[in-house]
C-alpha cells in the first residue's frame, strides 16, 4: 500500500514540475497581450448564423478573413482598425488573459474580436471575431447574418 501511495505522490510531483513551466509561459503571454500596441489577425473557419422561419441553424465554411487593429491601447481603452469601410468606435478591454476589442457601427453592426493569452503556435495567440449584423438580403463577400470566425492574431 505505501509503494502505490508513494508512486502516486511522485507522480504527482513530476506532473507539478511539468505544469510549472506551461504557467510560466502563460503569464509571458498574458503580460505580451496586455501591452500589444498592434494586432494582426487571421482567420481560417467559421460558422454563419441564419434562421428558416423560426428555426436557428448554424453552417461551418472554410474561412479567409484578415484584420488588424492598431494603436492599441489597453490603459485608455482605444484602438483603431484597419478597414475599407471607415472609422469605427472601437473600445478596448484587457481581463485576465483575455484582449477584448469591440467595434460598433453608426450603421448598427458590432463586431467583437477576443485574443487568448493562450498560444497558438509560430509566435501567434488563439482568437475569436464575430460579427453581429443582418440584413434580409444576402450579397456574397458581405456580412448578412451573424457570424463566428476562428483563427490567431499575432502581436506587433
Amino acid at each position: 500500500m505505501q509503494r502505490i501511495v508513494a508512486t502516486a505522490l511522485g507522480g504527482l510531483a513530476v506532473l507539478a514540475m511539468l505544469e510549472a513551466p506551461l504557467a510560466l509561459a502563460q503569464s509571458g503571454l498574458d503580460r505580451k497581450l496586455q501591452t500589444a500596441k498592434k494586432l494582426e489577425c487571421s482567420f481560417s473557419t467559421f460558422a454563419i448564423g441564419n434562421w428558416d422561419k423560426s428555426t436557428p441553424s448554424l453552417t461551418v465554411k472554410p474561412a479567409e478573413l484578415k484584420t488588424a487593429f492598431t494603436n492599441v491601447n489597453v490603459d485608455e481603452g482605444t484602438a483603431e482598425a484597419e478597414t475599407a469601410y471607415g472609422q469605427s468606435f472601437i473600445s478596448v478591454r484587457y481581463a485576465q488573459g483575455y484582449l477584448h476589442i469591440m467595434q460598433m457601427s453608426d450603421a448598427g453592426p458590432l463586431y467583437l474580436t477576443t485574443v487568448f493569452a493562450r498560444a497558438a503556435g509560430e509566435g501567434r495567440l488563439m482568437a475569436v471575431h464575430s460579427r453581429m449584423e443582418y440584413s434580409p438580403t444576402q450579397i456574397p463577400g458581405f456580412t448578412s447574418r451573424p457570424e463566428m470566425y476562428l483563427g490567431s492574431c499575432s502581436i506587433g
